[in-house]
């Protein structure tokens, strides 16, 4: 499945390993960056979405999403897990569920270039998850070093999921490496970490302009 993000905000916090611990599956690892669990939200638009080979589908290839994840390992391998993922499309909704056993769930969300940049506001209002912010670059891209905290949180190249089974399967996730950007964002409201997770302080927030993806079948991940 090919797919290009644009617009994209990565915002991090640092929380508290034991907190997350309880959401991930005892077949993954948490993974930390000097002993510190990050919990990450990236809000982006969907365009260009197709299988491989084939043309965009109209009104199907382009909507919003939110996702709300950690970072995990398993056999050595750094991933992602997510803990929920909203989009504005229903068929979109619907595809992932099937094809990835991922946790996705249709929201109204919008996105609206502003003087002040981007706003974005994504609500599921009977689950009372809401995010609204408007951001922003602030300065140059750069890649990420190896090593450094920005690389661990925005360089992930597979994401895992479990089946109604709880078995385990991994998904490959082929880009170039992050063009990233320092950001600004005002943050209104956010509600959409899993419960049990208390967020303080400033997140680390990252912007990227845009991102060509492919994003290949689930495999299920052995056990050594």
């Amino acid at each position: 499945m090919a797919q290009t993000w644009d617009d994209l905000l990565f915002a991090h916090w640092a929380v508290p390993e034991e907190e997350l611990r309880s959401h991930v599956p005892d077949s993954l690892e948490l993974e930390l960056h000097d002993r510190t669990a990050y919990l990450g939200i990236t809000l982006f638009e969907v365009t260009g979405l197709r299988v491989r080979g084939t043309l965009p589908l109209p009104r199907v290839s382009t909507f919003l999403e939110l996702n709300v994840r950690t970072y995990v390992t398993a056999g050595g391998k750094p991933g992602i897990w997510f803990f929920s993922l909203d989009a504005s499309s229903r068929l979109a909704v619907e595809a992932a569920k099937l094809l990835y056993h991922l946790p996705y769930v249709q929201a109204r969300i919008s996105k609206v270039a502003t003087a002040d940049g981007i706003a974005f506001e994504s609500v599921r209002e009977q689950e009372h998850r809401v995010w609204s912010a408007t951001y922003r670059p602030d300065g140059q891209a750069f890649h990420a070093l190896p090593g450094s905290l920005e690389h661990f949180l925005a360089e992930r190249y597979c994401l895992y999921t479990v089946d109604r089974r709880g078995e385990l399967s991994r998904a490959e996730i082929h880009h170039a490496p992050w063009p990233l950007q320092a950001a600004e964002a005002e943050i209104e409201l956010n509600t959409m970490p899993p419960g049990g997770v208390e967020i303080t302080g400033k997140p680390l927030l990252h912007f990227s302009k845009r991102q060509d993806v492919v994003l290949w079948p689930l495999a299920p991940v052995r056990a050594r």
